[in-house]
């Protein structure tokens, strides 16, 4: 399988080198040529096959012969070694729950993937590999996680100042070791914004090698495709509604691979908070980022979507496509709170105020299309969001062991300004002979 730059399709590489550079000089993003068809048989199996399975046979699409067999069947049984659940909240919904993982965010699946991924790509030579990354709030932890003590692996961690939740923070924060966390008086655009400057424009002449470890690069996105087989394979009912709480567009884009893969789906739902870009853009033809808005649902606190490209390169960028299989719907503040309050008395089931977007969208579709079943994704635990949802609900929210865990560690991160060059600077007094 090849992978090729979507700002230069006569520009081709292998895994390893997509995984490795992560965006392309010309800051383009990579995409597999062709998206996998799963054959007949692996879905009628699917229904009985774990997740570790379901990415063993998914991901070996992807990768080819770049990585044996029995590596990456050892690779995909480490980086899933925790459990995932579908469960069902009423007639019509069910939730997806991705939060079972060691930092309780979904983006435990892409991170742990990634890391494996790294490890066995590492080579002997004496350039250390620096990892950026850019945080709207779940990433960075599931990253600084994934990575803690790899040997030649750095992580440089950007967050947004005031911006992450007091649990976020420290997952980002109190690790130490080979982990960073630059604290930036700005926004997520404006880390994102920088991480991808330093990609054409950092001059590590030999030192080090930059790569991503956001959903920019293919080895976090491929394998957040692997938890829809699942849940899908899951359900009694055909095709469901697969609604998304989308920030940076990687998850919905996953979902999307697995989709054209052959997984039967009725309909994508893309929803956000006030940050309302791309749901903008599905009523009116018209893509116009801007800079984002803090809002209690920080991991969806993104302006400009570095996965909108991916998403509009799969559906070759004729908007009738698009929106004939995504619908877009946006929800304040307000809205979450009072609909995570409504879920809670009518259910008992807490949503942190992620899925409760993603619980609004399919509400929202649902009134239109009343036979549908509708998959929401539960995108972090709620506890990871105590200050916002015990409040609403009147009450404790049982703390993972990891979480409370978390929270003893003490903080470290260096402030710096939301400029490109203060990023520069940092690399280079760190890694400067």
């Amino acid at each position: 399988m090849k992978y090729y730059n979507i700002k230069n399709h006569s520009q081709k590489i292998s895994f390893r080198e997509a995984v490795s550079q992560g965006i392309s000089s010309d800051m383009g993003l990579f995409m597999p040529e062709a998206i996998p068809m799963m054959d007949e048989s692996f879905f009628k199996r699917l229904s009985e096959m774990n997740l570790p399975q379901i990415a063993f046979e998914v991901g070996s699409k992807y990768i080819g012969d770049e990585i044996s067999s029995i590596s990456f069947k050892t690779m995909c049984d480490e980086a899933f070694n925790f459990p995932i659940q579908l469960k069902q909240i009423n007639g019509k919904k069910y939730v997806l729950e991705l939060f079972h993982g060691p930092t309780a965010a979904f983006k435990d699946f892409g991170a742990r993937f990634m890391s494996q991924c790294f490890r066995h790509f590492s080579t002997s030579d004496n350039q250390k590999m620096v990892v950026l990354v850019a945080t709207s709030g779940d990433t960075g932890g599931a990253i600084a996680n994934s990575f803690l003590g790899i040997e030649g692996v750095d992580v440089v961690i950007l967050y947004p100042s005031g911006k992450v939740s007091e649990l976020q923070e420290k997952q980002l924060t109190a690790l130490g070791n080979n982990i960073t966390a630059l604290e930036v008086d700005g926004t997520f655009d404006d880390c994102q914004a920088m991480v991808k400057a330093a990609f054409t424009q950092f001059e590590a002449k030999g030192k080090i090698k930059l790569t991503s470890a956001n959903s920019i690069n293919i080895a976090r996105l491929i394998p957040q495709s692997f938890y829809y087989y699942y849940a899908v394979s899951r359900l009694k009912s055909n095709k469901p509604v697969i609604s998304v709480p989308s920030g940076n567009f990687g998850n919905i884009t996953g979902a999307l691979l697995a989709w054209k893969s052959g997984l039967p789906i009725e309909r994508f739902i893309a929803a956000t908070n006030i940050n309302n870009v791309v749901p903008e853009y599905l009523e009116s033809r018209v893509y116009n980022p801007r800079k984002s808005i803090q809002t209690i649902a920080n991991a969806m606190d993104v302006g400009n979507p570095s996965n909108f490209d991916r998403l509009f390169e799969l559906f070759n960028g004729d908007w009738a496509i698009i929106t004939s299989m995504i619908s877009g719907y946006w929800f304040n503040d307000d809205q979450i709170r009072k609909h995570i309050e409504d879920e809670f008395k009518r259910s008992g089931y807490i949503l942190d105020p992620h899925g409760a977007v993603a619980s609004l969208g399919f509400e929202r579709y649902l009134n239109k299309n009343p036979n549908s079943i509708g998959i929401i994704v539960e995108t972090a635990h709620p506890a990871k969001f105590f200050d916002v949802v015990q409040p609403i609900i009147g009450q404790e929210i049982p703390m993972p062991e990891s979480l409370n865990n978390c929270l003893k560690g003490m903080k470290s991160s260096i402030r710096i300004r939301p400029e490109y060059g203060c990023l520069e600077e940092y690399l280079r007094d760190k890694y400067s002979e």
